[in-house]
């Protein structure tokens, strides 16, 4: 599959999601930083790219249909995001992976859990 990491994803989870086989893109390896978020979810639809970001923006369905794309993954926490807690969600998005589609569908990755937002039923 292949995933497209926002800004504020670190090389952490690019080096787990490629070593899970994954095609792998950065905001910053395509010198996005600083792109609105239109932008940024315009791009990864054209080139067929999940996005995996912690900004909370892009679970708003109405203003990022995840049906026109690839995918959207929220990593989210209630609290403080670190580095062993972002390796953990990005660890469930892998596993999650071998069960349900992410294709036009928006995940929201939780500590323990994978809400998945779609229309078609697994």
């Amino acid at each position: 599959m292949k995933f497209k990491l926002d800004e504020n994803i670190g090389q952490r989870g690019a080096r787990q999601l490629e070593a899970a086989q994954h095609d792998v893109s950065t905001v910053a390896l395509q010198k996005m930083s600083g792109a609105s978020d239109m932008e940024l979810f315009d791009v990864c639809a054209a080139e067929g790219r999940v996005l995996v970001t912690l900004d909370s923006d892009f679970a708003q369905v109405l203003r990022f249909p995840p049906e026109k794309s690839a995918g959207v993954a929220v990593l989210s926490t209630s609290g403080r995001m670190t580095s062993g807690l972002l390796e953990l969600l990005v660890g469930q998005l892998i596993a999650a992976l071998q069960h349900h589609q992410l294709s036009g569908r928006l995940w929201i990755v939780e500590p323990g859990r994978v809400r998945i937002h779609g229309s078609t039923p697994e």
